[in-house]
């Protein structure tokens, strides 16, 4: 029987049906394409063994002066600072109050209530006690000397927490009259609530100018982060803008920004970035001077090489510019030699052009935006966005990125939760990759990605809260979206090393489209296959599994025909199978190997009906 060589178009097509995919791919996952071949993407590992508190949904990696390379992690509870493998917890503080709190526990019963006046804390948000003596039993001084959760918010005097231990009769003092209470500031949500914000509705609607209250801890937190020579700023969108100061130590905790300085940072603001070019300290969405309630169209900048001073004077290059297009800014990118900003109906350019204006701006597009606030990412000197529409990229002027997946990611897309897509660039592997959630329920278990030099798309399921290529890291970094427990236990993974998932085999395949001869109208039959591999890693034990499927009309659900297993002295697999149409697919789900696929031959013939 001759032999019929089979080239499969590179990209997965998912524009048509698996019928109309002839010759290509259909579908996959954990698979990339490069130089139009396909092959199993990098694994992942621990980037350290101790897990954080909360859904990371921004990574930001820094080196300092004195050569120290942290991590700034920020979840959804709390904000992180890594260094060696080890997370400093540098959440702001809220409040503290001193000698005023006092507990009260109950015979065999973990919880503990606790009275602190006007302590303005809501469920879920955390408290660290210090100073208490012990309630005379099994609640010692250190069981309430540490970091606890809010359970339960009975008026604003009086809470609850959980202990690990439960009290018992003796327990029947109240803490002392020393008991300091630090209160962090408050817990953000871990799902979007798109009614929430300012002008809901369209122009004309009863809610268009005015907010329904968005604030930092009744909406998705959004962590937008940056480094200003050795520190850290961060803001939580819709909170406050913070520092963490290198030099203070890792025992330190951010504090405000408007504490510092001339006291004129905003209160509030939606993200917060600085400009490499001109070390200008941006908010985005930030509150006006002397207001705590912040504009969602107004950009803040701080003096040239100052972070704390913020205060327009003709001394110093501070400023602010209120957008005229959309209603609220939604995210935005720094490019090598502007910032690209979206607001909710288009984009906006904001380039540095020195006195006496500082920033210019011009509108760039009014029909196109960012689907969510970190939907979009620079890769050398191009942005790569996702708007509600498509896919774009932006290098001087907006142009739609043409999509062989585009309906099938659209149509499975939450749009409900859009503020979690993240985008991320893998330069290494010309990729850009979007995740986004589908379900209505849990999180991020989807992404997309593009091939931008060769103009391919594939798609595949990864559950991840945020990812991205590092600076000064070795490898990307993603965090992972792990909802169990209060998501109370994440962790940050090394991702492109090794060929594992988190030291577990990792499934991954490439399924082609219907394959036919001629019109589809004639049987075929195949014997054998002759594949070609290339393995890397452990080649002992690998192994690809190749499986052709069939059908005899396009309505009709795919049948297993035959499974062939490939491994590196592998020759031929002989099999037995008929059909109209014929479906491939290569699996592979062993550990500690990766593989590329290279042009596979079939033994095909025509045949008849029986």
């Amino acid at each position: 029987m001759a032999l019929s060589k089979i080239q499969f178009r590179p990209g997965v097509d998912k524009e048509g049906t698996q019928y109309t995919t002839d010759a290509g791919w259909f579908d996959s996952d954990k698979i990339r394409f490069r130089k139009g071949r396909v092959e199993k993407i990098g694994g992942w590992e621990k980037y350290s063994p101790d897990p954080i508190k909360g859904v990371p949904r921004s990574l930001k990696d820094f080196g300092t002066a004195n050569g120290s390379r942290y991590l700034g992690v920020g979840t959804n509870l709390k904000i992180y600072v890594e260094i060696g493998g080890v997370y400093s917890d540098i959440t702001p503080l809220r409040k503290t109050t001193t000698s005023a709190a006092s507990f009260q526990a109950f015979t065999d019963a973990s919880t503990v209530f606790v009275t602190d006046g006007a302590h303005g804390a809501n469920s879920g948000d955390y408290v660290t006690f210090s100073g208490a003596s012990g309630l005379g039993g099994n609640v010692t001084a250190a069981v309430l000397n540490q970091e606890y959760r809010v359970s339960t918010v009975i008026d604003s005097n009086n809470y609850s927490i959980e202990l690990d231990v439960s009290a018992n009769a003796s327990d029947v003092g109240n803490g002392g009259g020393s008991v300091t209470a630090e209160y962090q500031i408050g817990v953000g949500l871990n799902t979007y609530l798109p009614s929430t914000g300012w002008s809901v509705g369209g122009w004309g609607s009863s809610g268009f100018g005015s907010t329904s209250g968005l604030t930092a801890v009744n909406q998705l937190r959004i962590v937008s982060q940056d480094v200003f020579g050795d520190n850290l700023i961060f803001n939580n969108r819709a909170g406050g803008v913070y520092i963490w100061q290198e030099s203070a130590g890792l025992g330190t905790r951010g504090v405000a920004l408007n504490t510092l300085g001339d006291n004129s940072a905003p209160d509030t603001a939606l993200s917060v970035l600085v400009s490499e070019i001109d070390r200008h300290v941006i908010c985005l969405g930030a509150s006006p001077i002397g207001s705590t309630i912040s504009d969602p169209l107004l950009i803040r900048w701080s003096d040239q090489e100052n972070a704390t001073s913020w205060f327009p004077s003709a001394l110093n290059s501070a400023g602010g510019q209120v957008l005229s297009v959309g209603t609220e800014i939604v995210g935005a990118v720094k490019t090598r030699q502007e910032i690209l900003i979206s607001t909710d109906s288009g984009l906006v350019s904001m380039r540095f052009v020195g006195q006496p204006f500082i920033y210019a701006f011009s509108t760039v597009s009014e029909n196109v935006s960012f689907i969510g606030p970190n939907a979009a990412v620079t890769v050398g000197d191009v942005v790569y966005f996702m708007d509600a529409g498509g896919f774009y990229s932006y290098a001087g002027s907006v142009q739609r990125l043409p999509c062989s997946v585009h309906r099938y990611v659209y149509e499975n897309l939450n749009k409900s939760q859009r503020f979690k897509i993240f985008a991320t660039g893998n330069p290494d592997f010309s990729e850009v990759t979007w995740f986004y959630q589908t379900d209505v329920e849990g999180d991020v278990t989807h992404y997309v990605t593009f091939n931008y030099l060769e103009n391919l798309w594939s798609v595949g399921t990864l559950d991840r809260g945020i990812m991205t290529q590092t600076e000064a890291k070795d490898f990307p970094l993603a965090g992972s979206n792990d909802l169990s427990n209060n998501a109370e236990a994440n962790y940050i993974y090394n991702h492109e090393i090794g060929y594992n998932a988190d030291g577990q085999p990792m499934t991954a395949f490439v399924e082609s489209g219907d394959l036919g001869i001629g019109d589809g109208d004639q049987f075929m039959h195949v014997s054998r296959i002759i594949s070609d591999f290339d393995f890397s890693g452990s080649q002992e034990d690998a192994h690809i599994s190749v499986f052709i499927k069939g059908r005899n009309f396009p309505l009709e659900s795919l049948t297993l025909l035959s499974t062939s297993q490939v491994n590196n002295s592998t020759m031929q697999s002989y099999v037995r199978t008929r059909a109209r149409e014929l479906v491939v697919r290569i699996e592979s789900s062993d550990p500690d190997y990766g593989w590329s696929l290279g042009d596979m031959r079939f033994g095909i013939r025509t045949d008849g009906r029986r």
